[in-house]
């Protein structure tokens, strides 16, 4: 199925929109250009609120429906960018060095303004929507600062829903699963202190290179021995460094480890967290050193609501029809900070076909624009359930 005609209009606008903010990236809470253009469209469009600086740099704009009371439901998506560079060659790519929109968050935030446009022109529901666009998803936890400052209290959400683009699903097509969708994200530091010495005599000193090598591997019994095959979870240490390569005959008194602990459900994560500890500090004993963790907690396990979740995915049908709608996509281990408003209230995050792209966080990755109008249908088509 094509999406609406009165997407596709909208549609082809939203692409300069976006086309725009990828041009112009900004990251974490740092976005004073990109917050101030939303503010600036929901304005045009005339949303009957428009709130800035929640959170920084977060916007959120309420329309009201002209069919009386009703449900007040919150359509979230995400405007910052990574810091990393851009490597598309395309003629929009971003001009900032170092800055890149390689998740997609540029598409998803011109998404959502052109169904604000469309709201704001037809108030044919009951009730509110309230549009929420977040800062800092990527790291800096925006949306749990969004709570924090009240956002669900002081907007009186009721429900919430969320959406992120998806390689390799295909354009105009939907994926979703009920319960736990993506995985909590820990972060780790490790700082392996021995005693340094010469590489020569490595018997009178206690090398923490020996020590950190042995850990690294001793972490991924983590995942293969004490964790049920059944139950996902992810170790890998990513970071590693201790010593001077113009030094190369030294041994040196510290070496520093880092990674991440990727877990599906809360007592794994819990359980996890526990086993790691236990692992650090008894390889560190075994080599007659110390270790010092740095346990860096991250967002927790996104849980999509059942109910709501068959409504999302009755909505993406209604938009591209049933056999365009996988309503089991499997389990994913990246994490994504909407979990914080799917703990306060019920709702869903779908994925939205991005088609044959390059991977999220990748250089190379760019948003498909044919996938704007099939989100802005999507958005419309979740009101209709939730607000008629």
């Amino acid at each position: 199925m094509k999406p609406s005609e009165a997407s596709r209009i909208i549609a082809d606008e939203a692409k300069t929109w976006r086309r725009d903010i990828h041009q112009h990236p900004e990251i974490l809470f740092d976005l004073p250009r990109t917050s101030a253009l939303v503010a600036e469209k929901l304005r045009e469009f005339g949303c009957d609120e428009v709130v800035t600086g929640i959170a920084t740099s977060g916007v959120v704009a309420v329309i009201s429906g002209n069919r009386g009371a009703g449900k007040t439901i919150a359509l979230r998506c995400d405007m910052d960018a990574l810091p990393m560079s851009e490597q598309t060659n395309l003629p929009y790519a971003s001009k900032v060095p170092n800055m890149m929109h390689a998740c997609g968050h540029d598409g998803h935030t011109a998404i959502l303004l052109g169904a604000a446009k469309r709201f704001a022109a037809d108030r044919d529901f009951a009730g509110k929507i309230i549009l929420v666009f977040q800062p800092a998803e990527e790291g800096g936890g925006g949306g749990r600062v969004m709570l924090e400052e009240g956002l669900l209290e002081r907007f009186g959400i009721d429900e919430v829903y969320g959406m992120h683009n998806q390689p390799g699903l295909d354009i105009g097509s939907f994926a979703i699963r009920s319960g736990p969708m993506m995985a909590a994200g820990d972060r780790f530091v490790i700082t392996m202190t021995g005693l340094g010495g010469h590489a020569a005599t490595p018997h009178l000193a206690r090398d923490p290179v020996l020590a950190a090598s042995h850990l690294i591997v001793a972490l991924q019994s983590i995942a293969s021995r004490f964790i049920d095959p059944l139950d996902s979870v992810v170790v890998s240490v990513t970071f590693i460094s201790g010593g001077d390569r113009k030094a190369l005959n030294v041994i040196p008194p510290a070496v520093e480890i880092g990674g991440t602990i990727r877990t599906m459900l809360p007592a794994t994560r819990r359980a996890v967290e526990q086993r790691f500890r236990d692992v650090v500090k008894a390889t560190a004993a075994l080599y007659d050193a110390q270790a010092e963790i740095d346990w860096r907690p991250g967002y927790p396990v996104t849980v999509n609501d059942i109910e709501k979740t068959s409504v999302a995915i009755a909505a993406a049908e209604s938009v591209v029809g049933a056999e365009r709608v996988d309503g089991n996509w499997p389990m994913t281990m990246g994490s994504e900070d909407f979990s914080y408003m799917l703990e306060k209230r019920p709702g869903a995050m779908i994925w939205l076909g991005n088609g044959d792209s390059a991977d999220l966080h990748n250089p190379a990755y760019n948003f498909n624009d044919d996938a704007i109008a099939y989100g802005i249908d999507y958005w419309a088509a979740v009101a209709a359930q939730r607000l008629s």
